[in-house]
């Protein structure tokens, strides 16, 4: 199975093609330059350096959020589009899992998280096999801290984010976090690729973001029809 994998759910911006278990090309950015202007000359140059023409493709899996807003529609409506062009299935996956995928030797809980302004995260907790343990949210990092706290087990945390929790994280679970290094918290995109190798697709027109919470201009827009 030939599989194009998509992830601009937040500031990393990733696209990898596996072809059944080998990867066979992977490009991943960290730089602050617009996904909607890099993202298809990214793919169309990737896909030139592994020899694969779009026909050959066999599926698309794209990350489905939660992350930046405008990063995830960026993803999901190029890979829809491009899975509607060639008529082949679109699968979308959690980008809290396809990070917590690069912990998944560890032995202990996964915390993969994202920043999400204002003392709040989008996170969930994994085990070693993938499973959630802790259904993904958006929660007070502090609130989810202590949560985690009274597991009394390892927590490996991965995150592009770190450095802006990494203090509190300490201060909190102490000796019961683990923080790899930085090449670890951002997600390979083959590991999104490998989070919908099997999974069943749905409809196209089915497969929707995955915010977590409302979008800032539309929780206000509700607010207001509520008071009128």
């Amino acid at each position: 199975m030939n599989i194009l994998a998509i992830d601009t759910s937040n500031y990393v911006m990733g696209i990898s093609i596996m072809k059944d278990e080998v990867v066979l090309g992977e490009l991943v950015t960290n730089i602050k330059k617009n996904h909607s202007i890099r993202l298809m000359p990214a793919i169309d140059e990737l896909m030139k350096e592994t020899s694969m023409a779009p026909e050959d493709l066999d599926r698309i899996v794209v990350a489905k959020g939660p992350g930046s807003y405008t990063g995830v529609r960026i993803g999901l409506t190029t890979a829809k589009t491009m899975a509607w062009a060639l008529n082949i299935p679109v699968v979308g996956v959690s980008s809290l899992e396809a990070a917590a995928r690069q912990g998944a030797y560890f032995n202990g809980f996964i915390c993969p998280f994202f920043d999400a302004r204002r003392g709040l995260v989008y996170t969930g907790l994994y085990d070693s096999k993938m499973n959630e343990v802790k259904k993904e949210t958006n929660i007070g990092m502090q609130n989810w801290l202590e949560e985690l706290k009274g597991l009394d087990r390892p927590v490996l945390f991965i995150s592009q984010d770190i450095a802006l929790h990494k203090e509190q994280v300490k201060e909190i679970l102490g000796s019961q976090a683990v923080i790899p290094e930085a090449p670890y918290h951002f997600a390979r995109p083959s590991l999104v690729a490998l989070a919908g190798k099997n999974q069943k697709p749905g409809p196209l027109h089915e497969l929707v973001p995955n915010y977590l919470r409302l979008p800032e201009a539309e929780a206000k827009w509700l607010a207001q029809q509520e008071k009128s």
